[in-house]
């Protein structure tokens, strides 16, 4: 009867299992996490409505444009961030800036004059009305 013991799971697997978790890609961001936006859109009858998560921007820094039925969302960010240990030698360090863009096109135009939009707590709101485009027109026969 053996009395050894297993110290960690990993010791079970076998030499071919080990070898492709070491080589397994790692996953590598090219670009800060922070300069994603991510986007709910949802629908309703006679409107969208948009959610951006867009966090440490100033409300001035973000612009909307809406051409038909074209949504793009800008926005500039300026992201510092210092960590300072004992002695204020610096530690860590991580700064970004950029700017950021999300285009999207939606099935119906919209009515840019109805559009309402609203930032609060990093995420921007966005209602936009569908325009009506089917107004009925009463044709004279002759």
């Amino acid at each position: 009867m053996s009395k050894l013991r297993t110290l960690e799971p990993a010791f079970n697997d076998s030499f071919e299992t080990a070898l492709r978790r070491f080589f397994t890609p790692m996953a590598f961001e090219a670009e800060p996490h922070n300069l994603k936006m991510r986007v709910d859109l949802s629908e309703k009858d006679n409107a969208y409505q948009v959610k951006a998560d867009i966090p440490g921007v100033k409300k001035e820094d973000i612009n909307v444009r809406i051409d038909g039925n074209v949504v793009q969302i800008d926005a500039e960010i300026n992201h510092e961030k210092e960590t300072k240990g004992n002695g204020d030698k610096l530690l860590c360090s991580e700064r970004h800036w950029g700017s950021i863009s999300r285009t999207f096109s939606l099935a119906h135009d919209i009515d840019d004059t109805k559009v309402q939009a609203k930032y609060a707590d990093g995420v921007l709101t966005l209602e936009l009305p569908k325009k009506n485009t089917s107004t009925l027109k009463k044709v004279t026969v002759q």
